[in-house]
């Protein structure tokens, strides 16, 4: 309908990607985002790595691997067409125990169910073509994948919407969401905005923020610390591109690797270690209320019984230099303590199911005139565009909600 007003909470990279969407796709319409800071991308889109991934991981039919090979040709283009980083140094993901390979090999036949471009599998002899300092047994090499700066990208869609005529309002904490005739009252304080429909991508509060609108308990968010080492300025020629382990398919997490970043650093990691904060970027960053929430939730100690020999190791890696850079050696063996310095550390707003279960795909909720984006884990910043296209069809009648 011409003419409303959509409002979105949150001034991630999908919420600003969803935001610019409505404004260029649907002409009368108003859109205003909603966010609590006082800049756009200061969480999750402001702490990520850098990586656009390919598709190599994904389900094949799974929200994750369509939105990503997706959002991967638009989001090239857009960023050839705005003058923003954009490189393809490629991936190896790197097997380094016999035991690895068979995994190694159902990643290949994802990947190209998926249709992942250009990606073969190598040797060892050609992974010290692509990587000489690398380590590795076998390895699959993406050329295609590519490494961007999404803060970027997330101040570009602010302007895109702006320009469209909507509004970005910072400095908004949602504190109440209510139906009233005709529409949606969103407060913070005082102030208020009233809207014809309402779309909530709250990342790491985004269970908090539906709570408000009403929608179920679950999926609860749990925040996971990822912590990263920086290879020192005169160590960065050890890596040329990308290089990631064989994943273990019981876990979401990639575990630590090697990513060199569009402004020349390398980082290696990241852990992921329990945050004591849903905006713990630091260890010693502790939420009594995020802390009780996580106690009073069931999902959460299924979780700790499935994973906690997992826990300790992370931790290990969080409190000792040596211990975190144990598992980097592996992959590039003349790495050490001495190459690196502790960098920053991001937070994953990793979904859990009340029976302890990792969400692993996208999850879209409708609550009556409320879209509740519930989970958008990785690859959300290489898909966002392609996430705002499938929920902006999700809020206007397209397609069914997840």
């Amino acid at each position: 309908m011409a003419d409303e007003t959509i409002g979105i909470v949150g001034a991630g990279i999908v919420g600003l990607a969803t935001a610019r969407e409505i404004a260029l796709r649907r002409p009368g319409t108003r859109v205003v985002v909603l966010e609590k800071e006082r800049e756009v991308a200061v969480h999750q889109t402001g702490h990520n790595s850098g990586v656009v991934h390919a598709g190599i991981y994904y389900a094949p039919g799974s929200l994750k691997a369509d939105l990503c090979v997706r959002g991967v040709s638009i989001l090239r283009e857009y960023c050839q067409e705005r003058g923003l980083p954009y490189a393809e140094i490629g991936k190896l993901v790197m097997a380094v125990r016999q035991d690895e390979l068979g995994r190694m090999e159902n990643l290949y036949q994802r990947a190209r169910n998926n249709h992942v471009p250009e990606l073969r599998k190598v040797s060892k002899e050609e992974i010290k073509e692509l990587e000489p300092h690398a380590g590795g047994i076998a390895a699959l090499h993406s050329p295609r994948t590519a490494i961007t700066d999404y803060p970027a990208i997330a101040r570009e869609f602010a302007k895109d919407i702006e320009a469209a005529g909507g509004e970005v309002r910072l400095g908004f904490p949602v504190t109440s969401i209510t139906n009233v005739p005709g529409g949606i009252e969103v407060a913070s304080g005082q102030d208020r905005v009233r809207v014809d429909r309402l779309i909530l991508c709250a990342g790491l509060h985004s269970d908090s923020v539906a709570g408000l609108a009403q929608d179920k308990k679950a999926p609860r968010i749990i925040p996971f610390r990822g912590e990263y080492m920086l290879l020192k300025r005169e160590r960065t020629d050890l890596v040329r591109g990308l290089i990631y382990p064989v994943p273990d398919p019981r876990y979401p997490f990639l575990g630590v690797h090697f990513t060199p970043r569009v402004d020349g650093s390398v980082e290696v990691g990241p852990n992921a270690v329990l945050a004591l904060a849903r905006e713990g970027y630091r260890l010693s960053k502790v939420s009594l209320k995020d802390l009780a929430g996580l106690a009073a939730y069931p999902g959460s100690w299924k979780m700790a019984a499935q994973h906690w020999r997992t826990g300790i190791k992370e931790y290990r890696g969080s409190l000792s230099k040596a211990a975190f850079m144990k598992d980097a050696k592996l992959y590039v063996p003349g790495v050490g303590v001495s190459d690196v310095v502790r960098g920053g550390a991001g937070v994953r707003a990793q979904a859990l199911d009340p029976d302890g279960t990792l969400v692993d795909d996208f999850r879209i909720h409708q609550v009556g005139r409320i879209t509740a984006v519930r989970n958008a884990p990785s690859p959300a910043a290489t898909a966002s565009m392609a996430i705002a296209e499938h929920i902006v069809g999700t809020v206007f009648g397209d397609v069914s909600a997840t």
